[in-house]
């Protein structure tokens, strides 16, 4: 007997059959991957599972240990033992660790909350998962992955049966993440039946018993593990077989488009700490320069000094196309010519509520619709235009950005900038969070433009993908430039030593 069965799950938006006769099934003590392009399925699903979409709003069957279920809302899900940690974290900051963890299920004494036995049982909690966090610590004190932890203490508070984890190391640093699967085995040991969502195949093949596909809302197939490779994977989630992800291509490099000089980044918090330290590097039209590193490294501080976007103390020289140019704002970068493609685009690089128009006309409006008068018009035409050549799917530029899919929100992101027509182009984490087809058509992006003679100097914490992608290599580790490889000298070994300070 299943611990978790769905029957033929059909849910529709307007306009779009979501689901379309999924099936899926989770045994007791089960580690059991859901994977898929963005927009294939796979969070809809789990919504439906979890109360999110409530009975009668969807069609098909639930059944938990053999029982049909019909949730109107999440807690009656939880009720019956079904606990979700969805991507975006539902944290109260302004509250302490043990207070998220009970919010709305405080223990109480005569209609009074207990206080003492609600930091006893959270530290208790917090204790038997080995997550050294004080409870009365306020959430905005933490980092984004400890409060990824405490998000998956408060899950397992409510003693769940069944887990799902939608991307849930997208923020965790190595040791977090090991401390997750170590958590997660020991759910496993104890027959909590798992639902694990993640782009991250390393992980999927290390953790799972099974994997369900799905492609365009619809089951593909179910499948043990042990049966599939990395390939088959891809081929299933994407309708077609993938070869080498990269694009094989070189590049003709021009003159020099942007030259930093003895770059330093100060800590905001310890004004005497460099989290950049006397860098120096170029990058020429026409080439990819990857820069890799572990989380800490300084990567995405570095970028953010040379944009005007980092608030604390910096100092160095910036050389745009063998000019000196000093830019104290992201608004004198965009004036020369440096576009920045963000790690967190949905913080920083998305008006979510607005349209795609306005979002990609957002940082070139000067140059698209003129000085003083705003085209709208104009603006029209350049949005469609990059819609078309980045292959966005969207119905029109007048699509509101937060209903579209990861991939084509990283596109969206991706067009603002070139819409600007810069000079140097800086991309942090261009793939983060988005689905293997996706991230391909983003790679023939970045090596169309560096074919065109744009500058890109690229963030990424994948080793592969700044391999892949890059003609030269720049690593970091605390702070410190340790080591530079052109592509036919990087090797993974190479890069990692390097990364990890063993020169």
């Amino acid at each position: 007997m299943a611990l978790l069965e769905m029957r033929n799950i059909v849910k529709e938006f307007p306009g779009v059959r979501a689901l379309d006769g999924v099936t899926f099934d989770l045994q007791a003590g089960e580690f059991h991957a859901l994977v898929g392009e963005n927009g294939a399925g796979k969070s809809t699903l789990m919504k439906v599972l979890s109360g999110v979409y409530p009975f009668g709003t969807y069609s098909g069957e639930i059944l938990v240990d053999d029982e049909m279920k019909r949730f109107a809302n999440i807690r009656a899900a939880e009720n019956a033992g079904i606990a979700i940690i969805f991507q975006e974290l539902s944290l109260v900051k302004e509250l302490t660790v043990g207070e998220n963890i009970f919010l709305g299920r405080e223990p109480s004494r005569f209609g009074v909350i207990d206080s003492a036995l609600l930091y006893k049982r959270a530290s208790e909690l917090l204790n038997h998962l080995n997550l050294p966090i004080n409870p009365r610590t306020q959430i905005g004190n933490l980092g984004i992955g400890q409060q990824q932890l405490v998000e998956i203490a408060k899950a397992l508070s409510q003693n769940a049966k069944i887990l799902v984890l939608d991307e849930p190391t997208a923020a965790l640093t190595e040791s977090e993440v090991e401390t997750l699967f170590g958590i997660l085995d020991e759910l496993k040991s104890r027959g909590v039946g798992m639902i694990y969502i993640s782009h991250k195949l390393g992980e999927v093949f290390r953790m799972s018993d099974r994997i369900t596909v799905l492609r365009d809302g619809k089951t593909v197939g179910t499948n043990r593990m042990s049966d599939l490779t990395v390939e088959k994977i891809i081929a299933l989630m994407v309708g077609r077989e993938v070869g080498d992800i990269f694009p094989k291509s070189s590049h003709q490099f021009g003159e020099t488009a942007l030259e930093v000089k003895n770059l330093n980044v100060f800590d905001n918090d310890v004004p005497d700490k460099k989290l950049v330290n006397n860098i120096s590097f170029s990058v020429r039209k026409g080439e990819v320069l990857g820069i890799s590193g572990l989380m800490g490294a300084g990567r995405s501080e570095l970028l953010m000094a040379i944009f005007g976007a980092w608030n604390g103390k910096n100092s160095g020289e910036i050389f745009v196309e063998g000019k000196k140019v000093a830019i104290h704002s992201p608004s004198e970068a965009i004036e020369n010519g440096i576009g920045f493609v963000t790690e967190d685009r949905k913080r920083f690089g998305l008006l979510l509520e607005q349209t795609l128009l306005d979002n990609l006309t957002l940082a070139g409006l000067k140059r698209i619709s003129g000085a003083f008068l705003t085209h709208r018009s104009r603006e029209t035409i350049a949005a469609q235009k990059a819609m078309t050549d980045l292959h966005v799917k969207a119905s029109s530029p007048f699509t509101v950005a937060n209903t579209l899919s990861g991939g084509n929100q990283q596109k969206v992101v991706l067009g603002k900038w070139l819409l600007t027509n810069p000079k140097v182009l800086f991309l942090d984490e261009p793939t983060r969070g988005i689905d293997v087809g996706a991230k391909q058509e983003i790679y023939s992006e970045i090596n169309k433009l560096a074919k065109e003679g744009l500058a890109i100097v690229m963030v990424s914490s994948e080793l592969p993908e700044v391999m892949g992608l890059s003609d030269r290599i720049l690593v970091l580790h605390e702070g410190q430039l340790t080591g530079e490889f052109t592509k036919a000298e990087a090797t993974a070994e190479k890069v990692m030593a390097r990364a990890t300070g063993n020169i």
